[in-house]
């Protein structure tokens, strides 16, 4: 498991790789090299310090939901019933299977804040009946159907400013 510090430092060739690998992780260290006009060994190294310290958390392969039958994508927000932390927890474990796509404990009306890929209404159908009407935990759940996906990622800014906190 990396160790996470506050914040690491990451100087210029850090985030010109950053930028490149969120692009495309596949990409070949000398093609990265190259880019960031490093040689390969410390194009390695520092990849692997930013993986030793959770800057690089994963490395994973972005799957195009509609090309495996997952032509739905819904947005879910939850309100808990009680917000005591025993009880958010129990909530968090239970919206943390593989059909969420991604979860996120929020501020405003709702508590979460769910994505959910299915291929068919009756499938949600299914789901919704476990995740929320059958959950002592859920108190209410609000249910948007995304008509078109406009943008999606998982890319970080990684800008000078952004990590100073400007």
């Amino acid at each position: 498991m990396p160790t996470k510090s506050a914040r690491p430092e990451l100087d210029t060739f850090d985030r010109q790789l950053l930028v490149a690998l969120q692009h495309d992780n596949r990409t070949p260290l000398r093609v990265l090299a190259q880019r960031v006009h490093l040689s390969t060994a410390a194009v390695q190294r520092r990849i692997r310090r930013m993986e030793d310290l959770g800057v690089i958390c994963a490395n994973v392969a972005v799957v195009d939901p509609d090309q495996v039958g997952q032509v739905i994508t819904l947005l879910v927000e939850v309100r808990a019933d009680r917000t005591q932390t025993a009880d958010l927890d129990a909530l968090k474990v239970s919206f943390s299977g593989p059909e969420v796509q991604q979860c996120y404990y929020v501020t405003g009306e709702g508590d979460f804040m769910l994505v959910l890929n299915v291929r068919s209404m009756s499938e949600y159908e299914t789901l919704a009946n476990r995740l929320f009407h059958d959950n002592p935990g859920v108190k209410w759940f609000r249910t948007i159907v995304v008509m078109g996906r406009i943008k999606v990622g998982l890319e970080v800014s990684v800008s000078e400013s952004s990590l100073d906190g400007r």
